[in-house]
């Protein structure tokens, strides 16, 4: 009887080990097995542009659903991570994608229309009165198409759009697969899409309740600026914004006539005439600010509100050079802008606007230290989406955030040889070496082709405008 007893303890032991190692083996394989996601993209570098700005060489992002999940050496992303789909791009760096902080999308059809001129004339004697004769819903739809296409073609994935129809261009953005950060204009007299700001409130309460969760619209209320929009319309259109917690999108100190014409008639600079009137309060993006002195620096950064700078247009109108430098010094956000397609720019290539942002701050200040590469692309990325308060959602690549990426080529001879990363971007880069755009989590340029849009069809309805906008002003 004790034979078997130890016969039978033995065999108890010998099952028990068997099955305790069976289950640190199924532990162990579980720990190992790598877990599904549906991308891996990988480049000779990674440009993270994350609070320590790390650059990763060969190295790899992960991407599930709308997500960054891990980012890292390819090697260490490839051993923890199994791929439904993976994009290797070996002579291409994988940087955030870019954060457009101001711009007029739909006036791509007015492209190069009325050129050279000073805003004001530009406004008053060319574009408001092409816009009464031409714009409505479709117009908007097909420039949207069209910068959209454009937009994508160049790296943006997050744009900033006030115009007309703006639940129009919503929809277009979100057929292309772009973010947006959409405003629902509010002017003092009869536009395309409403014909009293009134109206036009109303209409912007409707727009801003039915994209509020929207993934990729963030709507939001833009009231034109202080010489086009009555006071108590500046107000309705502020309290709308706070009410919703949506954006307030606004023209500020553009031109020295706007900032002289309110000393004239309000004794108060343009700045200081939104502080009075409390339209600073609350979530704001004040493109241009070029005219501003001291006083309104410091509100700017007292009330948090955002500045989208815009060099090409600034330029191009002569409008003047904003105070970059100082405002960044302060510590207000600013980010940069392209300001449209029709007169004060021509194009979406916000790479040209990081070149030429740094090189404007360098001659107005006489510094060749003012406004350094790596600076002008956080602008162009982390910093405009402190702008638009997105930083948390967007604006660089960390395990977290939205998927919004992009590739760039360095096989160019542009990007030949390679010493420093920012400058080759900042200075060296063109709009036309993007490769891939994702968005979202969702790729939507592979290889320079854009996958959301009907480029022939575009380009088709864009003609067929040209030519009604010619002929309506005849």
């Amino acid at each position: 009887m004790g034979h078997y007893r130890r016969v039978f303890f033995f065999g108890i032991v010998r099952a028990i080990t068997c099955l305790l190692v069976w289950n640190v083996t199924v532990v162990a394989a579980q720990a190992a097995a790598p877990e599904p996601v549906d991308w891996i993209v990988t480049g000779k570098f990674v440009v993270t542009m994350d609070a320590s700005h790390r650059v990763i060489p060969h190295g790899s992002v992960a991407i599930r659903q709308d997500r960054i999940v891990g980012i890292g050496p390819a090697e260490e992303i490839n051993a923890r991570f199994q791929a439904a789909h993976t994009l290797k791009r070996e002579q291409d760096l994988i940087a955030p994608g870019l954060i457009d902080t101001h711009t007029h999308a739909a006036m791509s059809l007015f492209r190069a229309f009325a050129d050279d001129q000073r805003l004001q004339d530009w406004l008053t004697k060319f574009i408001f009165p092409a816009e009464a004769k031409n714009v409505d819903r479709e117009f908007v739809r097909w420039g949207t198409e069209l910068a959209c296409l454009e937009m994508a073609l160049a790296g943006i994935t997050t744009y900033t759009d006030m115009y007309y129809f703006e639940d129009e261009v919503a929809e277009t953005t979100k057929r292309a697969g772009l973010r947006g950060v959409l405003g629902s204009s509010v002017i003092g007299f009869p536009a395309p899409d409403y014909k009293s700001w009134q109206e036009a409130i109303r209409g912007a309460a409707r727009y801003l309740d039915t994209y509020a969760h929207d993934p990729l619209i963030v709507p939001a209320v833009a009231p034109h600026a202080i010489y086009t929009t009555p006071d108590e319309a500046l107000r309705a259109a502020h309290d709308l914004a706070v009410k919703m917690n949506a954006p307030l999108l606004i023209h500020v100190a553009e031109t020295q006539k706007e900032r002289d014409d309110a000393i004239a008639k309000r004794g108060m600079t343009p700045v200081e005439t939104l502080e009075k009137l409390g339209v600073l309060d609350g979530r704001v993006v004040a493109a241009h600010c070029i005219w501003v002195n001291d006083d309104d620096l410091e509100i700017l950064k007292r009330k948090g509100t955002g500045v989208a700078h815009c060099p090409s247009s600034n330029m191009k109108l002569a409008s003047g050079i904003a105070p970059v430098t100082k405002m960044l010094k302060l510590g207000i956000n600013v980010g940069i802008g392209t300001d449209g397609f029709a007169g004060s720019n021509d194009s979406a290539d916000l790479i040209l606007e990081m070149n030429l942002a740094a090189k404007l701050q360098k001659v107005a200040t006489m510094d060749p230290h003012s406004l350094p590469a790596e600076q002008v692309l956080e602008m162009a990325t982390l910093g405009g989406a402190r702008v638009l308060g997105l930083d948390r959602e967007i604006g660089s690549l960390e395990t977290g955030k939205r998927a919004d990426l992009i590739t760039i080529s360095l096989a160019h001879p542009n990007a030949v040889p390679l010493y420093n990363l920012y400058s080759q971007i900042a200075y060296a880069a063109k709009a036309s070496d993007v490769d891939d755009v994702f968005v979202n989590g969702s790729q939507v340029v592979s290889g320079r082709k854009m996958l959301t849009l009907d480029a022939e069809e575009i380009y088709r309805r864009a003609e067929a405008y040209h030519l009604r906008v010619i002929n309506s002003l005849r």
